[in-house]
């Protein structure tokens, strides 16, 4: 795994380039501690940190060139099935010169061009500068496992790995983009594609872009889609076991250097930890009942005869580490799981290069709780939408009883309804915590129904899963993993995430995702062929964490208390309402504890990147 840098500017000397790019490239040097590499010209600046995993020589060092050197490119990520390529690619003539999936980008862009990137099996962020074009082609892979951002106004362009990167650059304006923060209360995370940061984008994934004489165009290579084939089950069963091994092997197999495997209590790190048997396992939990999973992790490898390795977070360690998290993350995120990936990320670390994980195989094969709904609900829903809404509007004002939230909840339509897993509150709190300038008449429909408008004759499980591809996984998931992991210098690999899965599981009906009452049937069912039901049936947990416990005692209410308070506070919220939502929390009145995550990690990134940068 590697970080990578880049602008243009065709005014200032090689001389001051040179050393604008050396800063931003050491600005994220974690992502590639192993090695540096730079190109300059009169027109742009490559920059690239390497952290080796292939070809281990000196030979895999970037910024890379084809034969005749007018095509230079900096890759960050990993290419599966790049040897197959490879093989096409001498056939036609190419000569290659390292071992590195990276030297097969370059000649499969001379050959193929764009048509290269939608048979590119793998993770992947680069960019590939035509100097004879004087054009620049930057590329996500599919999902959006490795990050790629850019900044565009009238007069500048550069991208990278991470946003911090752009710190160094001279003509970055940092101004916070006070617009994305009632979404981000709402989701949990950022939503647009402009970050946190004014005039800082995301690049979408599967997508890439052209960048020439000032003007950006992007265009889509990839995207996701669904063709049901009503197959028998037994059928289904066993191709999918076969793509499913096949993708672990491919992840765990392309490396020079050894592969652990992170493990938790649930189905998907146990099922990937029991087919690929690393030597080496690695698990964190919170030494209090009901947030542990540790245990889970440490029987399940001694029955597979693994070595496991773990760590237990202190609530200290925790509260103290939260503005690191919020530096790596780029932008305020809330996923609490951030925090002990980090630590788990840090034991890792200690032992291996590379790590296996489970992240996508609820995407892929409907695994959230909220795939499920109970008969009476699904019948709930052929009730008129109008009828609903009358029902909602009746029995909001009533005190809370048991369902009444279910019937608020099904008084709206379906895209506003589930607007993804992990989703906090709705429009009219979330302007209630904001200062009066910034409140918005921004909704969630403007959000999320574009998306369902594209899968609108499909059914609600799969709507759910298109929607959480687009918005839970590459923005929440997806990125934790990438930053933490990268924080501490370690490539994380997702095999149930993968491009040649993804063609096989979009044909999958529904029926055989979820059923007889159980989320993610097909797979867990050939999961249960090689680990316990203890694992393989389990309910889906997420990674609990104490948070709202920790925040009724007076140590952390106070600190918390303190955020809260800071002078810069009145500029993004109303002070008094997120006070009185900390003290309900507090005194035991509410359960508020997400509510005050959301605001309190927002706060604390705000102090990072703009008091003490």
């Amino acid at each position: 795994m590697c970080g990578i840098v880049g602008f243009v500017d065709k005014k200032r000397s090689t001389k001051e380039k040179k050393e604008m790019i050396k800063k931003m490239a050491d600005r994220i040097a974690h992502r590639g501690p192993d090695d540096e590499g730079f190109y300059v010209d009169d027109n742009v600046a490559l920059g690239h940190r390497r952290l080796s995993i292939l070809d281990l020589s000196k030979n895999g060092a970037q910024p890379m060139y084809n034969e005749n050197k007018n095509l230079a490119i900096v890759f960050n990520g990993e290419i599966y099935n790049y040897e197959s390529i490879k093989e096409e690619l001498i056939k036609k003539g190419h000569k290659f010169k390292t071992k590195t999936d990276t030297e097969v980008l370059i000649h499969g862009y001379e050959e193929y061009k764009e048509k290269l990137f939608s048979r590119l099996r793998g993770m992947f962020a680069f960019v590939i500068y035509d100097k004879e074009k004087d054009e620049l082609i930057g590329v996500r892979d599919h999902f959006g496992i490795k990050p790629f951002y850019y900044y565009k106004n009238k007069d500048s362009f550069f991208f990278g790995s991470e946003i911090k990167s752009f710190l160094e650059h001279p003509d970055f304006v940092k101004t916070v983009n006070k617009e994305a923060l009632k979404m981000f209360l709402i989701f949990q995370y950022s939503v647009h594609e402009e970050t946190f940061f004014k005039n800082v984008y995301k690049l979408g994934p599967g997508t890439f872009f052209k960048y020439k004489n000032g003007k950006m165009t992007i265009k889509e290579y990839f995207k996701v889609d669904y063709e049901k084939s009503d197959k028998p089950y037994d059928v289904y069963k066993k191709e999918l076991k076969s793509v499913l091994e096949e993708s672990i092997r491919y992840h765990q197999t392309t490396s020079d250097v050894e592969v652990g495997s992170y493990l938790s209590g649930g189905v998907d790190s146990s099922y990937v930890v029991s087919v690929a048997k690393p030597d080496k396992t690695f698990s964190v939990g919170f030494d209090i009942p009901g947030f542990d999973e540790t245990m889970l992790a440490s029987e399940l490898s001694n029955i597979l005869e693994i070595k496991n390795y773990q760590k237990k977070i202190t609530s200290d360690e925790f509260f103290s580490i939260l503005p690191t998290i919020m530096y790596h993350t780029d932008e305020p995120h809330a996923n609490l799981s951030t925090v002990p990936l980090y630590f788990l990320s840090g034991l890792a670390a200690e032992k291996v290069k590379v790590v296996l994980s489970g992240e996508g195989s609820d995407e892929m094969f409907a695994g959230y709780n909220e795939y499920y709904e109970p008969t009476i609900l699904r019948m709930y829903t052929k009730v008129p939408l109008g009828v609903r809404k009358w029902i909602a509007k009746i029995v909001s004002p009533f005190p809370h009883f048991p369902g009444q939230n279910t019937l608020k909840l099904y008084g709206r339509p379906f895209y506003e309804r589930y607007i993804g897993h992990g989703t906090l509150i709705d429009e009219e709190e979330a302007n209630k915590m904001l200062a009066s300038e910034i409140r918005s008449k921004e909704t969630i429909a403007d959000v999320i129904k574009p998306y369902y408008d594209k899968v609108a004759d499909l059914d609600d499980v799969t709507k759910k899963m298109y929607i959480d591809m687009h918005f839970w996984l590459p923005q929440d998931i997806l990125l934790k993993a990438d930053k933490m992991t990268m924080a501490n210098s370690i490539e994380l690999r997702v095999p149930l995430l993968d491009s040649a899965l993804f063609a096989y599981a979009k044909q999958i009906p529904t029926k055989y995702l979820v059923k007889d009452k159980q989320t993610k049937y097909l797979f867990r069912d050939i999961a249960h062929e090689k680990i316990p039901a203890e694992w393989s049936k389990r309910r889906k947990l997420g990674f609990p964490v104490p948070f709202s416990k920790w925040i009724r005692e007076e140590k952390y209410y106070k600190l918390v208390k303190e955020m809260f308070n800071k002078p810069y506070v009145d500029e993004f919220f109303d002070r008094e309402h997120i006070n009185n939502l900390l003290t309900e929390h507090y005194k035991n009145m509410k359960n508020n504890g997400r509510k005050i995550y959301n605001i309190y990690v927002f706060l604390i990134w705000y102090d990072v990147y703009f008091n003490k940068n």
